[in-house]
């Protein structure tokens, strides 16, 4: 049987994933709850850990390795930040080491763009880079990493160095409940509709400044023209994601076009959104990502 060599958590704000990885990388025993760093805060981060390590039978003895919101100033321990220009490699040498544990615990930093014009800050996010691009890729890279706040990242010669934050998950969340738009999408069932999602895509793509009056444009044409909420809320997100994808695509395009950073639903919606503008872009799973550079990053760390 293959033995654990360490354990890798995602501990983001509202999601906590852990996984018991051997030598080579593999995938031994999986851990997901919505214990994240907001749940934690209040029952305890040991707590939280342990729990899930005793559920996987990780030795006393295994390291463990976190990244995330677990980091931050209100998470368990700060871990700080990386400024940019960003080189991944300094990622790993900068993680914090949990004191008062018996098992080594290190959280790896996040990345601070300290500038005054456009100040930014992530979590978790450089460890799928780290994972996605490896520690010393080549060339430039743009990178768009959709999530509740999504990230449009600048990586150059294996440097971060420009990114881009945009809370297009959270304004969806906003918009669609606690607006009067909710009244456009109340009753919406998971039914897809393809053609008005593109349509808002491109509307939004192409004129990011009326943003306000598109998303308003899902009531207004539901009570004249009819529609189902399911075609309001494929309209408010194809609106928000084509304002996001205006802004994250407004710069020079790299030769490798764009790296696509996704899971789940997430990852098949700004597919459809880049098909409908006809850019390519190249899928990585999120997941995988993140686990791959949490496998990087024990590997420096503890066998070097």
């Amino acid at each position: 049987m293959t033995e654990p060599a360490f354990v890798a958590v995602d501990w983001g704000t509202s999601s906590f994933r852990l996984w018991l990885v051997d030598r080579a990388g593999h995938v031994l025993a999986e851990r997901r709850s919505d214990e994240g760093m907001m749940a934690a805060a209040r029952t305890g981060f040991p707590g939280v850990l342990q729990s899930h390590l005793a559920a996987v039978a990780a030795p006393d003895h295994l390291p463990v390795l976190v990244c995330g919101m677990a980091g931050a100033k209100t998470g368990w321990v700060e871990a700080g930040y990386v400024d940019t220009p960003a080189p991944l490699p300094a990622i790993l040498k900068q993680a914090a080491r949990v004191p008062g544990e018996g098992r080594d615990i290190r959280i790896l930093p996040g990345i601070a763009q300290r500038d005054t014009a456009a100040p930014d800050v992530m979590r978790g996010e450089e460890t799928q880079l780290l994972g996605a691009l490896g520690l010393e890729p080549a060339g430039e890279a743009l990178v768009c990493m959709p999530g509740t706040h999504s990230k449009w990242v600048r990586v150059k010669d294996g440097t971060v160095a420009h990114f881009s934050t945009f809370m297009t998950g959270e304004l969806f969340s906003v918009v669609s409940r606690e607006t009067i738009l909710s009244l456009a999408v109340a009753g919406a069932d998971e039914a897809e509709d393809v053609a008005s999602f593109n349509a808002a895509v491109k509307a939004a793509y192409g004129a990011p400044a009326f943003a306000a009056n598109l998303l308003f444009g899902a009531r207004s044409r539901q009570l004249l023209f009819g529609g189902t909420p399911a075609a309001a809320r494929e309209t408010l997100s194809g609106t928000l994601i084509g304002v996001e994808l205006a802004a994250g695509l407004s710069g020079t395009m790299p030769k490798a076009g764009i790296t696509l950073i996704a899971s789940g639903r997430l990852a098949a919606l700004y597919r459809q959104a880049f098909d409908a503008l006809k850019v390519d872009v190249n899928p990585i799973d999120a997941d995988d990502a993140v686990r791959r550079g949490l496998s990087m990053a024990a590997a420096a760390i503890w066998t070097t």
